[in-house]
């Protein structure tokens, strides 16, 4: 799980993508969905690998990952496709999203329609870069390999998943200007505000209990899976904003993300306040109380648990609304409940 909500599922590998960006130009000049400014002239982008993405247009017609798509918009582009790992009306990260008029390419991790997608003319596709995995989110090890020739279609670029959510979505705003995108629209400055509003309470909050230990995991049947906040950008922001996330000893080998625990084992780590994986909540909550050894951890037993954006987080108004939860549990929560 990366990411994925199911510890099964794993993205672990290479990009497929190469930059083909220039035959796509002559086709793909006009008939355009998207949101951004008629642009010509040449077009590049430092993507989150590194690499500069040149093409001899500003591209228009853009298939997006459901979660990029979710910030590109925030910023004024509007993909004409999206693929999604999950069904798009349920996902937290896309259920709020206006996707009228945007081509469904899929809804299950690692299926992508690419026969749709190439009747589509895109001339740029867009997805989060994954570091750890040295791939864009659609092209990982676990996706179907016919999937992966979505990459045949046009350049994929996108900003990384590294130290912070809020530099994915300075990388998105930045990706949103080269398109065009309508960063002076009111809405833009009123998200942001809220957002640091919503980060300096929750400083505040955290600054008022320094003690408060937290732990981020994700319940399923078969055990309980405890993330590693080097790998999970909204993690290191809690942390970096006085949060005391607990990183876990013992990282699965070959995929760091988490550390796999065993229910006869989930009683390994002790913290004050439990971050729920909200990909599948409360339905992974629900299968972890069904779980004898889960009030073994004294934060279950309390019931002292709050849900955690876990790594869909791609826009300043979604964090402002997942940072004014997580406050409100800080303030809640117990700081001493384990010694």
């Amino acid at each position: 799980m990366k990411p994925h909500s199911n510890p099964a599922v794993r993205r672990l590998s290479v990009l497929v993508a190469a930059l083909l960006a220039l035959s796509f130009s002559a086709a793909c000049s006009s008939d355009s969905s998207s949101s951004a400014d008629d642009t010509s002239g040449p077009w590049s982008f430092v993507d989150g690998s590194g690499e500069t993405v040149q093409v001899d247009h500003t591209p228009k017609r853009i298939i997006a990952h459901a979660y990029a798509a979710a910030a590109l918009m925030s910023f004024g582009i509007k993909p004409i496709a999206v693929w999604a790992d999950s069904d798009v009306t349920t996902d937290p990260g896309t259920k709020d999203l206006d996707l009228s008029g945007v081509e469904i390419l899929g809804e299950t991790f690692g299926e992508i329609d690419v026969e749709k997608a190439a009747s589509l003319r895109p001339d740029l596709i867009v997805g989060d870069w994954w570091p750890v995995e040295n791939a864009h989110s659609g092209f990982e090890a676990g996706v179907k390999e016919e999937s992966k020739k979505l990459a045949d279609l046009a350049p994929v670029v996108g900003p990384s998943q590294g130290d912070s959510i809020v530099e994915l979505i300075e990388g998105y705003e930045k990706l949103a200007a080269s398109l065009g995108g309508k960063l002076d629209d009111p809405t833009v400055a009123a998200n942001k505000q809220r957002f640091e509003t919503a980060r300096s309470n929750f400083t505040q909050a955290t600054a008022a209990k320094p003690g408060l230990t937290a732990l981020a995991v994700s319940p399923t049947t078969d055990g309980l899976a405890v993330a590693v906040p080097k790998y999970a950008p909204e993690l290191l922001d809690f942390q970096s904003w006085g949060l005391n996330v607990v990183d876990p000893e013992r990282p699965d080998e070959g995929f760091p993300y988490w550390e796999t625990l065993s229910w006869e084992n989930a009683d390994r780590y002790q913290p004050d306040l439990l971050l729920i994986d909200d990909r599948s909540y409360p339905a992974n909550l629900d299968d972890a109380k069904k779980q004898p050894s889960w009030t073994s951890v004294a934060a279950a037993k309390a019931d002292s648990v709050v849900p955690w954006p876990a790594y869909w987080l791609h826009t300043y108004s979604d964090y402002a609304t997942q940072l004014e939860q997580l406050t409100k549990a800080v303030q809640s929560a117990n700081a001493d409940l384990v010694g």
